[in-house]
């Protein structure tokens, strides 16, 4: 039997390069979609084709998916702020659509869309959220969180109108090795293990390891249904916990105060205003509704269908600040 080929998108950032990893453990032959000035360091090592292109050119998407057998779509524009809203849209949803539709018309036998749970809803009692629990757009915060919504309900479209072969699978806070740019929770995992974080908001977040997001993707390649979303998360920590969690593995800790949501609107505000002259906001107002949200959630039914069974988060955190530290950061 011929190896077969797997396109993953976004393999050069931190969920991506995972999940291109898991994919060489399992025999695939590897394809990354990736742009001519993107920084490979996190493929270093690893045996694979580059197809070079982008998720806003048609014909690059098309050339990318040519003769693969599974198209894994890890790739999106993730940060809380951006200047351009619509470039963001533009990556993440028309993107996603672009790249679904190519697939479909090479014959991709089987796609795992990589969401997130930015595209769920939330309990109103805080309690952790389910596939199934209900959602609205007007109720999702953020152009981030939005695009999010947008794409995986363009893709549930799809699936359902045009037959395609897409199971969906929506991580929680991914957390481990890799995170090169940072994302926004591997920053807050860096700066409170530099004690450089004195201060905090208190919220509620799932943190889960990114090799088991990773894994993730194969089991609901190989055993999640057509259509059906699947969360990929861990544990539910308050943000205390997991500030307590960080300084347990680092073996020391800075006093911290616990700031009022209310006390950092006039931050946000001179943030956002500093932010029209080119400097990346630390906050913003929509950092500050999201961190009034409990953002909990439950794995029980990818750990029932697909036998997802993810690691404690203490291990996710312990490989985060072990990568970090080497990094130098």
């Amino acid at each position: 039997m011929s190896q077969q080929r797997i396109l993953v998108t976004g393999a050069t950032g931190f969920v991506g390069s995972a999940v291109a990893r898991a994919a060489i453990a399992r025999g695939y032959l590897l394809r990354v979609l990736l742009r001519a000035s993107s920084d490979r360091s996190n493929l270093a090592g690893l045996d694979y084709e580059a197809a070079i292109g982008d998720l806003t050119d048609a014909a690059s998407l098309s050339r990318a998916v040519a003769g693969c057998d599974v198209v894994m779509h890890v790739a999106a524009d993730y940060r809380i702020w951006v200047p351009d809203p619509e470039a963001m849209l533009r990556a993440n949803v028309e993107g996603t659509v672009a790249l679904m539709r190519a697939a479909q018309a090479a014959g991709v036998a089987r796609i795992v869309y990589c969401s997130s749970v930015a595209a769920l809803g939330l309990t109103k009692d805080g309690s952790p959220a389910v596939e199934d629990t209900p959602v609205s757009e007007a109720a999702i915060v953020g152009i981030y969180k939005k695009s999010k919504y947008r794409a995986e309900q363009a893709v549930l479209r799809l699936v359902r109108e045009e037959g395609l072969p897409a199971v969906i699978v929506n991580p929680s806070a991914p957390v481990g090795k890799r995170d090169i740019k940072p994302t926004p929770t591997g920053q807050m995992i860096a700066d409170a293990a530099g004690l450089r974080m004195p201060a905090y908001l208190e919220t509620g977040l799932n943190i889960v390891h990114v090799d088991d997001v990773a894994e993730g993707h194969f089991l609901a390649l190989e055993r999640g249904r057509i259509g059906e979303r699947y969360i990929l998360a861990s544990e539910n920590l308050g943000m205390k916990q997991l500030l307590e969690l960080i300084d347990g593995v680092t073996g020391r800790s800075q006093g911290r105060v616990k700031l009022a949501n209310w006390m950092l609107w006039p931050v946000a505000l001179v943030c956002e205003a500093l932010a029209r002259f080119g400097v990346e906001p630390k906050v913003t107002r929509d950092h500050l509704r999201m961190a009034k949200k409990t953002m909990f959630f439950s794995h029980e039914k990818a750990a029932r269908e697909l036998g997802f069974a993810p690691r404690p988060a203490r291990e996710a955190v312990a490989d985060a600040v072990s990568w970090f530290r080497e990094q130098g950061r």
